[in-house]
């Protein structure tokens, strides 16, 4: 089964000033993107995983990187490495979806053992391996385990994630 994947970011602003005889502005575009070949290595990516969940007031998931998520066709992924990751969290949310390490077996790949990322109501996250790159690791077993939380009480959150990666 072959993949294509592409994953892009793109930030714009304009800071305007008014003078005495004129307005000043100082217009802004930043914009990466990287596309991903079918395959495990440098700049390739043959595993994808995407899903909209949802988590009860105060409840934790933990989401396995090695052998228990499902691609879209039923089949179990092992990512042995994370090529691009990309988190929203629903506008209608009323507590915030929290990204990082678990207890057991913790992914510290990218946020190390105890790091976490907050995703706001209506926010996202995007994090990508560049195309030269070989992408954050996942070692089966002792390092592939992905926690994502409600930050409070009262009530569910729902978040869309989406993870490309290589399975060697």
């Amino acid at each position: 089964m072959a993949l294509t994947s592409s994953l892009s970011v793109a930030a714009s602003a304009e800071l305007t000033s008014a003078a005495d005889l004129a307005t000043g502005a100082v217009p802004l575009t930043v914009r990466h993107a990287v596309s991903l070949a079918s395959g495990t290595g440098v700049g390739k990516a043959d595993k994808v995983f995407h899903d909209r969940r949802t988590l009860a007031a105060s409840a934790t998931e933990d989401l396995d990187l090695a052998g228990v998520l499902l691609d879209s066709f039923g089949a179990a992924i092992t990512f042995a490495r994370v090529k691009g990751l990309v988190v929203t969290a629903a506008a209608g949310n009323v507590n915030n979806v929290v990204i990082g390490a678990a207890a057991a077996n913790p992914w510290t790949a990218l946020l190390g053992a105890t790091g976490t990322l907050i995703v706001r109501p209506g926010g996202f996250v995007c994090v990508g391996a560049g195309a030269a790159d070989v992408g954050y690791a996942v070692t089966a077993g002792s390092g592939d385990v992905l926690r994502v939380a409600n930050s409070g009480a009262g009530s569910s959150v729902t978040y869309d994630i989406v993870i490309i990666g290589a399975s060697a």
